[in-house]
């Protein structure tokens, strides 16, 4: 890892110079959660409906998916550990986030510049966060049922549908905070696919989204991880 990556925000002795938002570290782990948990995506449409079953066909065809689904469920777990490992503490719901949160209108409505000022992440990226790591937790659950049933105990066989329900249920609310963030990131916030690829954001960028963060980097000579 270079010297740059070893502090979030560390201050830069040029007003221009970019501002480091996510060190290398954080970078590959968000990598190796969004692109498990795409596979698991087309993956596990695919084994759900006949109607998607062509991206069985893309992913290699219908016995390799059904192999490959549970283990790279695994590692998408082991990632999602990893990153609530990294950023649990800043994911905490703050004073400001609940100000935020009273004036979320006037985000719907691109007003912006009307919203109180936030830390480094926002509520909305908080509850994306939330919603894909207890997510998660539902998805490993039932499919570690649905993967070995024999280990459920015969006088426990309800759970068997159950875990199914369970699975579809997850799925669900983990696709919709997904498409949404994608969504967000590439066409809502000009800027933000970059800072996950290359790490850096503008001073303007970071005092325009992220105030509270960019107001506490620059007046402390090395930032917070």
């Amino acid at each position: 890892m270079s010297a740059e990556d070893t502090a979030v925000g560390r201050v830069f002795p040029v007003e221009g110079e970019p501002v480091l938002r996510y060190t290398l570290h954080e970078r590959l782990c968000h990598w190796l959660a969004g692109l498990t948990y795409l596979y698991l995506l087309m993956s596990g449409l695919a084994l759900y409906s006949p109607y998607l079953y062509w991206m069985a066909a893309v992913l290699g065809g219908g016995p390799t998916i059904r192999f490959w689904h549970p283990w790279v469920g695994l590692l998408f777990a082991v990632a999602v550990v990893w990153m609530h490992t990294i950023w649990r503490g800043e994911m905490r719901t703050t004073d400001a986030d609940r100000a935020w949160n009273s004036n979320v209108m006037k985000y719907v409505e691109n007003r912006d510049e009307e919203l109180p000022p936030v830390g480094r992440f926002n509520p909305g990226q908080k509850q994306f966060y939330w919603a894909m790591f207890f997510g998660m937790v539902l998805l490993l659950m039932s499919g570690i049922v649905m993967w070995s049933p024999e280990v459920v105990p015969a006088g426990l066989r309800a759970l068997r549908p159950w875990a199914v329900i369970l699975h579809e249920l997850g799925a669900l609310v983990t696709i919709g905070a997904f498409i949404i963030h994608v969504y967000m990131g590439l066409f809502v916030v000009p800027g933000g696919f970059r800072a996950i690829v290359h790490g850096y954001v503008s001073r303007g960028w970071a005092r325009a989204h992220h105030r509270l963060w960019y107001e506490r980097i620059a007046n402390q000579p090395t930032a917070d991880k």
